[in-house]
Parts: structure tokens; sequence; C-alpha cells
């Protein structure tokens, strides 16, 4: 299937040719693929199988990146190859799509690079180049990317960039996390630190923070402060999407100590930039979907935003696999052809594949459930990930834990959150895996051999044994920092620093501050630090920007956006709960949320506004019962018992005019930001949508009229283009309640002067 020749080969095909062979081919717009990522994050699934080729949401990851690529006119594709080549290349010739034989394929050129002794990607970009197969602008991709994003306008701004100086080599897609619902957007761990110039785009210097870094700050590089502004950014999504000259190849063949694109090659090209005179920009997206499922926390994460169509059309419905049949059925569920499940089980917000059935009094809920698996009686599977035919049997429970395929859950076992179940492992029935630290087993060693089973573990009946996590992984340590590798926070499924031994108050890696009002006593604005090094700009400026966040400061932030994330999904998920629980256990989950994350006052109220606006905007659309605005607003409201009183005082939280105009604002910007996810079609609609939002809450006494009025006037609310057209809306209930105010006073002064005439007859 693949030719080696010297270093290595590309797979039998057209041969691609050199450059300057044809000066049109500079025309054909090509991409390139990593498909090995040299880690460990995904053991011991990728044991068995590469990372590309692992299912999200019962699709090989790989389809999603190359779906990507179809849909931007890319026209050749080479797919660089590391370890289990031979499948990523049987993957692609028995695909009826992606075949390079397939008359249906949209690439013009498929070709596999395989390169023997690459330890790195960089040793896979130094190999591109020496082959001489790019012929202009190409796209580089890692191939677990997920992304619904249009290239088009990126690549002409980079054309004219390019155009208007040949230095310019790359630009980089990344995606502004802002007031972003989805979990991909807000998710922990390592956070990219972007130096760019707000006007031109330019990326000026990279970091990376963690919570484990022993110093606090990031230092800036003297050359930043010789241009007039810059941002300092910890709000972007890095998709992994760059667009490159071939003069990128030339810059990893020069330094041949670069293994990663951006921990090394980036934060070098930047750091040398006097010494090779390149630039590189950003191209920063407010609309559209990109994420990596480059650990196990974000395929968690892809998995749950794609069944909650924030991919689409990449969503499950849409049948991107060849064969696949899923329709959309009631409850936000996904099922294929020749599913069974019987009556007295339920499944909610899942996916099914072909062939699965599942027995009575089972339950499944915001799961992804593959073909063929037999489920027995009385299971309980919650945020999960089932792969191909494993089979549970009666009263088993697997909770938030991956299990691969051919596994088998004995009956009455119990899974608990975070486990990681390995190919062909089999659980004895009645077993019960620790919860701490969670379970991870597998079949194989390490080295790829047979593990002796560890009958205390799983079973008397059971096979399998502890797989022990790699103690280091290149990509994320340092000298300084080996002993607190902040990889070790992306090999679980589930984020913790349990057993880090730091306090929550050390942490201090930067995020988002777009979770905070602007009007906040920090060194952030909008998800930037912005910072002016003009004339006026002095050594005082530089310290301060040197060091530009104190440990509690930076700790707060990351605190609160990650509080941000699941406090909004926790809310949402009580609003849609189709029961008739009160809102009190919703009350106590999310107030327990704020304690452990410290969060602000300003931080709860976006949330709980962001989870009724979603909410809200839900019940608009035909799948939830197409509902009138008003209609929308008064059933977010009121139809959970105690959702109001939970609004008022925690939302509100004070009977203040200032505290009712914070929460005005805050769902205003909610529903800002709706509009730019296509969660409601425009400003007009979401303007009435909140007109909707604030009368109710005027009539259930959550917000009095001087409140609204006073949000009418302050002058935030008319910040912004979208801001002016969503407030816009609400002029008639503003007018409304103003003429009912002066309607009021009249009635007031009136009695008041028969008041004073009835005192002058008494005289």
């Amino acid at each position: 299937m693949s030719k080696q020749g010297g270093k290595g080969g590309a797979a039998k095909g057209r041969k691609p040719q050199k450059p300057g062979a044809d000066e049109k081919r500079e025309d054909v717009l090509q991409a390139v693929v990593i498909a090995d990522s040299f880690q460990d994050r995904f053991k011991p699934f990728t044991l068995n199988t590469p990372r590309c080729l692992l299912p999200l949401v019962n699709v090989p990851v790989l389809e999603y990146t190359l779906e990507f690529l179809a849909s931007n006119g890319v026209q050749e594709v080479f797919i660089y190859c590391g370890a289990h080549s031979e499948s990523i290349e049987q993957f692609i010739h028995d695909s009826p799509r992606w075949s390079p034989n397939s008359s249906v394929s949209p690439f013009q050129l498929l070709e596999f690079i395989r390169v023997n002794d690459a330890n790195s990607i960089g040793d896979f970009l130094r190999d591109l180049d020496k082959r001489g197969y790019i012929a202009g602008d190409f796209i580089l991709v890692h191939g677990d990317l997920v992304s619904n994003i249009n290239l088009e306008a990126a690549l002409a701004k980079h054309r004219a960039r390019r155009e208007a100086n040949r230095d310019n080599c790359m630009t980089m897609i990344l995606r502004s996390v802002g007031d972003q619902p989805h979990r991909a957007a807000n998710a922990r761990g390592i956070t990219p630190v972007f130096v760019v110039d707000p006007t031109t785009g330019r990326c000026l210097q990279y970091e990376e923070a963690h919570p484990l870094q022993k110093e606090h700050k990031i230092d800036l590089d003297p050359v930043v402060f010789t241009h007039g502004e810059f941002e300092v950014r910890c709000d972007l999504v890095d998709c992994g999407i760059d667009i490159c000259t071939p003069e990128v190849l030339a810059l990893w063949s020069e330094s041949f100590d670069y293994e990663l694109p951006r921990k090394n090659f980036l934060h070098g090209v930047l750091k040398d930039w006097e010494l090779n005179g390149k630039m590189i920009y950003t191209e920063i997206l407010e609309d559209g979907y990109a994420a990596r499922a480059s650990n196990l926390q974000m395929y968690d994460c892809i998995s749950r935003d794609i069944l909650e169509r924030w991919t689409l059309p990449f969503v499950p419905d849409s049948n991107l696999k060849h064969g696949q049949s899923y329709r959309r059925i009631k409850d936000g569920s996904y099922v294929e052809d020749h599913v069974v499940i019987a009556r007295g089980s339920k499944v909610t917000r899942s996916a099914v594949g072909r062939g699965t059935d599942i027995h009575a009094g089972s339950s499944i809920s915001k799961s992804v459930i593959g073909r063929g698996c037999k489920i027995g009686k009385n299971v309980r599977i919650e945020n999960s990930y089932i792969w191909d035919h494993v089979v549970i049997h009666d009263g088993a429970t697997i909770v938030h834990s991956v299990l691969a395929s051919n596994v088998v859950i004995g009956a009455g076992a119990r899974v608990p959150e975070g486990s990681l179940i390995s190919f062909g492992v089999r659980l004895d029935q009645g077993v019960q895996l620790p919860e701490h630290p969670p379970a991870r087993l597998s079949l194989l060693t390490a080295d790829g051999e047979r593990a002796k089973p560890d009958t205390k573990l799983v079973g008397e009946k059971g096979d399998g044994a502890t797989y022990e996590v790699p103690l280091s992984e290149d990509e994320s340590s340092s000298d300084e920092d080996a002993d607190r590798d902040p990889a070790i926070l992306q090999t679980s499924l589930v984020y913790s620093l349990a057993d880090l031994n730091i306090s929550t108050s050390s942490i201090s890696t930067l995020a988002s501050s777009a979770f905070y009002d602007s009007d906040e006593d920090t060194s952030f604005t909008g998800g930037s630090l912005h910072a002016d090094s003009g004339p006026g700009a002095g050594a005082q400026s530089r310290s301060r920007l040197s060091s530009f966040a104190s440990e509690d400061g930076a700790a707060r932030f990351r605190s609160e956006s990650s509080f941000h994330g699941d406090a909004v999904t926790g809310l949402i998920d009580a609003l849609r709960a189709d029961n008739a629980e009160p809102f009190d256990s919703a009350k106590l989950e999310f107030m327990g949320l704020r304690l452990a994350n410290n969060a602000s006052d300003a931080a709860m109220r976006r949330a709980i506004a962001v989870a009724f606006v979603r909410r809200a905007a839900e019940l608009l659309r035909p799948e939830h019962g197409g509902l009138e605005p008003t209609k929308a607003a008064e059933r977010a409201f009121t139809a959970k018992k105690g959702a109001v009183k939970f609004v008022k005082e925690v939302g509100v939280a004070g009977e203040g005019e200032k505290e009712q105009v914070e929460f005005a604002l805050a769902l205003q910007r909610a529903l800002v930001a709706e509009t730019k996810e296509g969660g409601i079609v425009d400003a007009n609609r979401a303007g009435t949508l909140l007109a909707a939002m604030l009368q109710q809450l005027y009539s259930l006494d959550v917000v009095e009229e001087e409140g609204i009025l006073a949000w009418w006037g302050d002058k935030r609310a008319s910040e912004g283009e979208e801001m002016v057209r969503v407030k816009e809306k609400c002029r008639v209930l503003v007018e409304w309640l103003e003429q009912a105010s002066e309607e009021s006073e009249e009635e007031e002064g009136g009695d008041t002067e028969e008041s004073e005439e009835e005192e002058e007859d008494d005289d």
C-alpha cells in the first residue's frame, strides 16, 4: 500500500510534481494531515488503534478532519502516517468516499507518506520539505480536528498579506472563546497565550500557561513593546489549523531541534524574528466550531458538542460515515436502524448505533453507544462512551467512562467516573472498580505485551489489568518543570488536581476574562490584556506587563472560566428535565460549583443569564415546540418550581437598581452571543425575546420598572452594533413602562392636590 525509499515513501498513486513543473499548481489548494501525535494521552486505547481512527460519536475522528478539508475546497491531501500506518491506509482505501480510486472522492489526489524513523511532528515536516511536494499555500491540520469553519475569508486575507510581503509566511486560525456555551471552548488544562497586534493580527509572541508551573507569570519579549499596541490573548481556542507557505517548511528544516508546532516552532520563530525576518499572523474568528480531540477531556467535550449540534452540519443524522442511518428522535437522541429499545427503558440525549439491544428497565443518558452492543436489564449508563460490540449484563452501572470495543461488564458490576476500559477487557459479575484513582484497564502492557489478569481487580472470571501511565510526555515537559509535567492533566477523562499536592489558590493559568464585567477592576478587557506601548509607555508599564497576573488574580480568572461552562450546563440540564423535581437541587449544585471555584457575583450572574437565555432560545425552535417569544420566556422562567426565586435571589442578588441593571445587561449580552452562534436567527428576533424576558421578569416581581429603565439608559447597553439592534426591540416595553410611570406620578400628584383642598376646607 505504501512505497518506502530512503527515509520514507508515498503511497501508490499519481506522483506529485516538483515545484516549477507546472506553474498552475500554485493555484491548487493542498493540505497536510498529521496522523500521528507521538503522544500517550489516549493510551491504552491507542495501543490497538491510532487516535485519528478512534470513534467520536461513532465516526472515526479522521472522517471529520477530511470532511472539513473537503468543505473548504482542498484538492490535494498528504497524510503523514506514523504508528498504525497500515490501519490508516486500510481505512482510506476501504472508504467509498476517500479512497483514491473512488469516483466520488472530493480530492484530486490523496497520498500517504511514511517516515520510518520519525520521532516527532518536526521530523514529518522536515521530511516534507525535502520531498518538494508543496507548490504553494497549504493547510496544515492534525488528524483529530473537528471543525465546520469556512476558511474562504482567511485564505483571501492570507494571500493578500503574502502578496504584499513575501515574509508573511503563516496564518493561524484561532477561535474566540467569548461567552461560548459549548464545552470545547471552555476546556481546562494547558492554556495557549498569544500576544497579538490587534490592528494587523500579527502574532508577536507565544507562550503556554498551566496550573502546575512554578512561576506564575509570563515574561514579554522587549521587542513586543516596540509595537504601538498589543493584546495578550488568553481567551482563544487553538484550532490547530494553519495556512502555510513553503517557507514554513524551510524554517522547520533550519531548526532540527523543533518538535512541536506551537511550543517549539511558533515560539522559536517569533522569538528569533529579527534573525529570520518571517512574520506569522492570526485570524481570530467569532463564528463556527473548531476543536481538536487532542486528549480525553477534549474527546469528551467534543462528543457532547456534537450531540448538541454545535458542529452542524457534522452531526449524527448527517450520517458522515458510509452506511450509517441515524435519525433524530424525541429527547434529543439519535438512533440507527435495527436498534431495539425495550418498553420500560429510557434513552435521552444519546446516540445508539445499529444492531444494539437495550433491555427493559435500563436508562441511558448523555451517552454514545456503538454498534452491536447488548445492554441487559436495569443497566444505568450516564455520560459515557461505549464503543462497538460491548456487552453489559443486568444491573450494571457505568458513569462517565469510556469502554472500548468488545468489553464485557458482568452483572451488577459498577464502573465509576473516569474509568477507561480498553479493548476486550472483561469484568466479572459484582466487580466494583475503584473510584480513586479511576481505573485504567487493558489487556496489554505499555510495551504491547499481553498483561497478566489482575483477578483481584477484574474478578475471577475477568480479564485485564491496570495500565500504568508513562511518567512523562515529551510534548509538555521541560527541565524547569520536570517534576510538574502538565501532561498529567490531560491523560485522564476527568480533569482533576486532587493528587498533585497543590492548593487551588496557587493555580494561576491564564484564561478568558470574557466571563467578567467590563467595569470590574482587572488588567484584562474582553479576554485580552491591552497595552499601549507608544511614547507614553515607560518602565512602569513594562514591569506590570512582564508579570501581568498575580497568582490569586490569574487563579480567579481560570477558576471562573471553568465555573461558567459547568454552571451553564448544569442549569440548562435542570431546566430541560421533564420531571416535577423542583429547582432546589440545581441551586445546590450551582452554589457548590460557586464555592469550589470561588466564583464572583458577576460570574454567577452571567452564568444564570446565559442558561436561561439558551433555554428560552431553544424553545423557539420547532423541535422544542416552536413557541412564540412571550411563551418561550414564560416557560423558561416558570416551568420549574423555584426557578424564579433562584433568578431573583442568586441571579439578580438584590433589590437595588444596580443589581437589576447588571442582570438585564447579562441577558442582553447572552442574547447577542446567541445571534453569533446561530441559536437565534437574527438580532431582531433576539431583541424580541429579550423584551419578552424582561417583561416576564417584571411581571414576576424579579425586576422593577426603575431597573429596566435604568438599563435602557445605561451606555453599556448600546456598546456595539449588535447590542443596539437587540436593545432597540425593547423600545415598546420601555415606552410602556415610562408611560405607566408618568400616569402613576400624575395620580399621586392628583391625590396630593385633593388632600390639600380637603385640608383647606377643614380650615
